[in-house]
């Protein structure tokens, strides 16, 4: 195997060639791959704190609290074709604009936005847009944490450059721990095929690096807006 840099072996291969000539083996052996996948699949769980944990309401009231201690602000909609009348609330009560911005995702592309007043645009930002309308992935009522997958569904840049982001994740969606949102992650995507970057989310940005002071909006969404819906 050559550094596709260099055109040289690389520092690791020398190292895990040796060990196989000292073992006698080539790494290709059945047996030894069959072990090695039996311990990945069986690997024992570490230890996960047991905040987030119960049944789907105490998850989602956990998964709120969390969040809005957080900062983020958090609604609930009854069901996701009633996301749109409750981004309109949110934008015209925070005296916004009545833009969105979101990607191609099809559950967002199939709510009824005609009914509000709101005018849509579809892409990823420039940096340019106030407010965009994101679809998460989970939500991981540990932390009151949102985890988004990047692709044109859900572009990364919605998430960072528009200064209100507001985010929907199903309420079945709402998971207890980081460990159940890998899991979901690889139980939609499947082996090689997860998206390039999945981002966690916990509030709006902010930084208190000057003078110990909270400022909001220091490096992405001043505000984060979460509905909750289903």
């Amino acid at each position: 195997m050559k550094d596709g840099r260099s055109g040289e072996v690389s520092a690791r291969e020398t190292v895990l060639a040796g060990i196989r000539r000292s073992l006698g083996v080539t790494g290709g052996e059945a047996p030894r791959r069959f072990e090695v996948e039996r311990r990945l699949a069986e690997a024992p769980a570490g230890i996960v704190p047991q905040r987030g944990q119960g049944d789907l309401p105490a998850r989602v009231a956990t998964f709120r609290a969390e969040a809005e201690r957080a900062q983020a602000t958090v609604a609930e909609a009854a069901a996701l074709n009633d996301v749109p009348a409750e981004v309109a609330r949110f934008l015209r009560e925070a005296n916004c604009p009545a833009t969105v911005r979101m990607g191609t995702d099809p559950r967002l592309a199939a709510l009824p936005w005609p009914a509000t007043a709101l005018d849509v645009s579809i892409g990823p930002s420039d940096g340019r847009d106030l407010n965009a309308v994101s679809m998460a992935l989970v939500g991981i009522a540990e932390t009151g944490t949102l985890a988004l997958v990047s692709g044109a569904d859900n572009p990364t840049t919605l998430n960072f450059l528009p200064d209100n982001a507001i985010v929907v994740v199903r309420r079945e969606d709402v998971v207890a721990d980081y460990e159940a949102a890998f899991a979901r992650l690889r139980a939609v995507y499947g082996k090689g095929g997860a998206p390039r970057a999945l981002n966690f989310i916990t509030g709006p940005s902010r930084s208190a690096d000057i003078e110990q002071t909270l400022l909001l909006g220091a490096h992405g969404p001043r505000r984060l807006h979460i509905v909750i819906a289903g």
